[in-house]
């Protein structure tokens, strides 16, 4: 059971914030290498595989925030984040084609991906409203991060991911 909340300032909403990224963070990692595993595209699996490594680096500097902060209780959940991973897998049961599945994980990744180029980028600025100029730098390459995947991901979608998707509906027509 989670403590009740309390959040008096700033200081406690980025506090509370950050244990849910790390939350939601190691589901991801979790889910991302399951997923990678699932992938047909090589080019997919290979995205899938840079983003474990740069949700490892989140969670590394999560760790270090938390610490230096004394946040002792990292179990807050990040609802949202079981919300998308949730969505993917109900998606993913009813694909029946390797092809649609990859458009499947990818069009989810990068609804994630938008999810946190957000909570980054306000973990961001109010770290550095709140004088906290290393781990406002540490939020805003985490937002880097996300962008950099989620412009991968777009660039194989265009190019590939959804191209191959379309080729099932266009022999059922």
């Amino acid at each position: 059971m989670e403590a009740k909340l309390s959040i008096n300032n700033l200081q406690d909403l980025l506090d509370l914030n950050t244990s849910q990224f790390s939350s939601a963070e190691i589901e991801l990692k979790r889910k991302l290498l399951e997923w990678a595993n699932i992938a047909s595209s090589m080019q997919l699996k290979m995205i899938l595989k840079k983003y474990i490594s740069f949700t490892s680096q989140h969670l590394q500097r999560m760790d270090t925030f938390l610490e230096q902060e004394k946040i002792l209780s990292v179990n807050r959940t990040n609802m949202i984040m079981l919300a998308f991973i949730k969505s993917i897998d109900e998606k993913l049961v009813a694909c029946n084609n390797p092809e649609i599945k990859d458009a499947c994980v990818l069009a989810g990744i990068q609804s994630i991906c938008h999810f946190k180029i957000s909570s980054y980028g306000t973990a961001a600025a109010f770290a550095k409203l709140l004088g906290l100029l290393e781990f406002a730098n540490v939020f805003y390459e985490s937002e880097v991060n996300e962008k950099h995947i989620d412009d991968e991901l777009t660039q194989l979608a265009s190019y590939e991911i959804n191209i191959h998707a379309m080729t099932p509906l266009n022999l059922a027509q």
